[in-house]
């Protein structure tokens, strides 16, 4: 980043130094031409009032003394009467050149072009005298150039100068603004003394952190939740057999000890399913497969897998609504129907009844489970999605329950952006709302 930095200042220098050497350079040039220019006009009208007074011999006696300005005189036919080189016995007639035409229409004309006579590039001045010839003095353009060439080597100076002070400006500056970056404190990104361009970044640097703090602690407490949840159901199960096995238990007893050992056996394997589906919600690496979902569809054949056990526990499971579809993860959001519905299966009372009505709302395809169960105090309504946690720890165990199934609900409804509310009130039931946008 240092050196890229630099690299970059460096460019914007050499660039600024290119383009202020082009400007200087044409700015000398315009002015040397301004400069030519009103030296070959004085030159001309001092020559055209010599020739008025002494006549056309002074050009021949001025010829032995100035060589460096070419002076023509031109008939106002355009033939050449006289040429400070030599060339008027050879030289064709003047009268399509610009500057002559110039002079001859409007009294004074100027061009710059290449000579065909002497093949450089010359500035022509043009002037109509009072017997209507035109005097052209010209000069070649070599001094121009020269003049803006002359810039160069005061520009290359200056470039070097330059170049080497911006390198060390910029090796201070780059120096100094990285200085604090390479100091940061990422523990404690709040507490660094930076420039307040940087306070957005180490405000979510602070988030960062404190989010990667939450889930550690959740994991934690997830681990030592696994561990306790599992460590019940297997004390039990070793301490079932270890009776059994030291032939401690009557035998009109051992189908109850095993119907025992089955129930903890059953309870661990649902516990670890669980767990396995949540720690595939938390690493991304459920299958994302989606496809058109007919919700009330799903919703019966989730009362049709439950009716056992709400048969059992004489809870009367009923669906309505409207065929509604959603295009998401069809395992998902069967878990999460499911989960929900089992729940009220089993915190419902004895003859109670469960209800889903699934549908289109303005807000969204929705799916309301309602039941008639012992309801959830208000205080606990905040955290039941969290994992292993329960209202009734003791009434939990005994229906089965692993304290994941709401917290399963809950990755489902961020996987599909969907939003869950909870209504309840202990003693007259409990609301859920799955609403899939």
């Amino acid at each position: 980043m240092k050196r890229k930095i630099q690299r970059s200042m460096m460019t914007v220098l050499v660039l600024t130094l290119a383009v202020s050497y082009l400007l200087l350079t044409l700015f000398v040039y315009r002015q040397t031409l301004d400069i030519m220019e009103d030296g070959l006009a004085e030159e001309a009208r001092y020559i055209s009032r010599a020739v008025k007074i002494s006549g056309e011999s002074y050009l021949a006696d001025m010829d032995a003394v100035d060589r460096e300005t070419r002076v023509t005189l031109i008939d106002e036919n355009g033939a050449v009467l006289y040429d400070s080189f030599g060339e008027e016995d050879s030289l064709e007639n003047h009268a399509t050149r610009e500057e002559v035409q110039e002079a001859l229409e409007s009294g004074v004309g100027r061009d710059i072009r290449l000579s065909d006579t002497v093949g450089l590039e010359m500035f022509y001045y043009a002037l109509r005298m009072d017997d209507g010839n035109v005097l052209r003095v010209a000069r070649d353009m070599d001094t121009v150039w020269r003049t803006a060439l002359n810039v160069l080597p005061f520009m290359a100076v200056t470039g070097v100068i330059m170049t080497v002070f911006a390198w060390g400006i910029s090796r201070y500056l780059v120096g100094k603004l990285i200085h604090p970056i390479n100091n940061l404190d990422l523990e404690e990104p709040l507490e660094n003394d930076v420039y307040e361009e940087m306070a957005p970044l180490l405000e979510r640097i602070d988030r960062q952190n404190k989010e990667k703090e939450q889930i550690e602690q959740m994991r934690k407490e997830f681990s030592a939740n696994v561990s306790h949840e599992l460590k019940t159901p297997l004390t039990s199960i070793s301490g079932y057999a270890e009776i059994m096995m030291n032939g401690l238990v009557k035998p009109e007893d051992v189908q109850g000890f095993a119907e025992r050992i089955y129930k903890e056996a059953s309870r661990m394997i649902t516990l670890v399913g669980d767990i396995i589906k949540l720690s595939k919600l938390d690493e991304g690496s459920v299958e994302v497969e989606k496809e058109n979902v007919d919700l009330y569809q799903l919703a019966r054949e989730i009362c049709s897998r439950l009716a056992p056990q709400a048969e059992k526990k004489k809870v009367h499971l009923e669906v309505s609504g409207e065929h509604t579809e959603y295009f998401g993860i069809r395992q998902i959001i069967d878990e999460m129907i499911f989960n929900i519905t089992e729940n009220a299966v089993k915190y419902n009372k004895e003859g109670g009844k469960v209800s889903i009505w699934v549908g289109n709302t303005l807000q969204g395809r929705r799916v309301i489970v309602q039941d008639t169960g012992i309801g959830i105090p208000k205080e606990h309504q905040e955290r039941i999605f969290e994992r292993f946690y329960r209202v009734d720890k003791s009434h939990s165990r005994e229906s089965g329950g692993t304290g994941l199934g709401l917290s399963i609900v809950k990755h489902g409804a961020l996987l599909h952006h969907a939003d869950i509310s909870v209504e309840s009130e202990p003693g007259k039931g409990t609301r859920m709302e799955i609403n899939f946008h």
